[in-house]
């Protein structure tokens, strides 16, 4: 049975099966200076933001800014100084636009062949990329579907330099997104038999780094600082991997591999516990630490029965909020240091949800284009406000800066204030 809702009361209760007594409490928020989207999931690259200026009273409608398309795929634009990047695909190419952020005039627009074919299967996702670009230093980084890895000038759009796609192509294409760092960029480039996890000079392109482990995965990679060490944790086909950055060093690794090698979530990270998850594993926790024979990564806990497979979670201090694949798409809270749940709604929610924690609310953006302003109460959410944000699928993550909200949908982006 999917979720009901009761559009008579002011704050509505989705349904969930409590397993335990914990209670949820939502942060409050205060206005505060916008912040720029430059990467992956938001500036700290995991779904929890600042410098979201939420309403005390969310309206019943939002309001329309402006559209514009920009092309298929899944990429959640950035937001920089006033524009915001939006990158897709037209026609057999990839293509990267700079638009005015206030009133959705085209200031640039860059595009580049990149002929590509999905395996039998696989084509519900359409050719569009999937990562989402990083922005660092006057400079944007866009991973295309097919592998192809560029550097262009935020100002005037011009391609700085290029990496040509693999030989060997993942199966699905790529969806990596790429992590930039003291005047390098890292990305997980290859394909199923063989992959390098590099790091580029930011500038130049030249290689500083590279490790031949594994090849990629779905996922994003993420820095933790564990141990008295900053680390990269990297999430690949068949490992779960940390590295040092400055020199791409294995640090330690731990198996973790699904029968379609689709490790997809980035990694959570909460004091020394790493956290992953995969569709038909279920999720685990590894504890890292440093010994006597150096570093490793041993199993805390395990949760086979919660599956985040294409939804990434969020972390609200030791609540970890996600949507797993079971019982056809259920919301579900978990306690990040036992992996005990708290509880799951009823299921039939969503085949993906994009959550994003504004520390008074979260916002679930969920692939039909319906938008849940939700508070998570003790035994589920409590919907504040739901709104329709899109005509096509929004199978990717939005921008949240200030008061509004940047949704890429199949082929276009949608700008709403609130």
């Amino acid at each position: 049975m999917g979720i009901s809702y009761n559009f008579t009361m002011p704050i509505r209760r989705v349904a969930a099966v409590l397993t335990t007594g914990v209670l949820l409490v939502s942060a409050g928020l205060s206005a505060q200076k916008p912040v720029d989207w430059t990467e992956w999931r938001g500036p700290q690259r995991n779904g929890v933001l600042t410098g979201v200026t939420a309403p005390k009273v969310w309206p019943p409608k939002l309001t329309k800014q402006w559209r514009s398309e920009v092309g298929l795929g899944y990429s959640t634009p950035l937001v920089v100084g006033g524009r915001v990047f939006a990158f897709g695909r037209q026609g057999e190419e990839e293509v990267l636009t700079a638009i005015e952020a206030s009133t959705g005039k085209t200031v640039w627009r860059t595009a580049y062949a990149a002929p590509f074919k999905l395996p039998d299967g696989t084509g519900k996702h359409g050719l569009g990329p999937k990562s989402t670009p990083a922005y660092a230093d006057g400079r944007i980084f866009a991973l295309g579907l097919s592998g192809i890895f560029s550097a262009f000038d935020a100002k005037s759009g011009k391609l700085l330099w290029q990496k040509a796609a693999s030989p060997v192509q993942p199966k699905y294409g790529t969806a990596v997104s790429p992590l930039t760092d003291k005047g390098i960029v890292i990305v997980h480039l290859g394909g199923h038999d063989k992959g390098e996890l590099t790091a580029f000079d930011a500038a130049t392109g030249a290689v500083k780094w590279s490790w031949t482990g594994d090849g990629p995965g779905y996922a994003s990679p993420q820095f933790a600082q564990i141990g008295g060490l900053r680390q990269l944790i990297a999430f690949t086909q068949e490992y779960l991997v940390g590295l040092d950055p400055a020199n791409g060093t294995l640090l330690w690794k731990q198996p973790f591999k699904n029968q379609f090698w689709t490790n997809i979530v980035t990694p959570v990270v909460y004091q020394d516990l790493v956290v992953i998850s995969a569709n038909m594993v279920g999720t685990a926790a590894y504890r890292v630490a440093k010994g006597p024979q150096g570093w490793t990564a041993t199993e805390a806990w395990k949760n086979a029965d919660v599956q985040l497979n294409l939804s990434n979670p969020v972390l609200r201090g030791t609540t970890l909020i996600g949507m797993s694949s079971k019982s056809a798409g259920q919301f579900v809270s978990m306690d990040i240091t036992t992996g005990q749940v708290a509880w799951k709604s009823q299921g039939r929610e969503a085949d993906n949800a994009s959550i994003a924690d504004i520390g008074s609310a979260l916002l679930v953006l969920k692939d039909s284009a319906e938008l849940l302003v939700a508070k998570p109460g003790a035994s589920g959410f409590d919907i504040v406000e739901t709104y329709t944000v899109a005509d096509s699928a929004t199978y990717g993550q939005p921008a949240i800066v200030g008061n509004r909200i940047f949704v890429k949908d199949n082929d276009g982006l949608t700008v709403w204030s609130f």
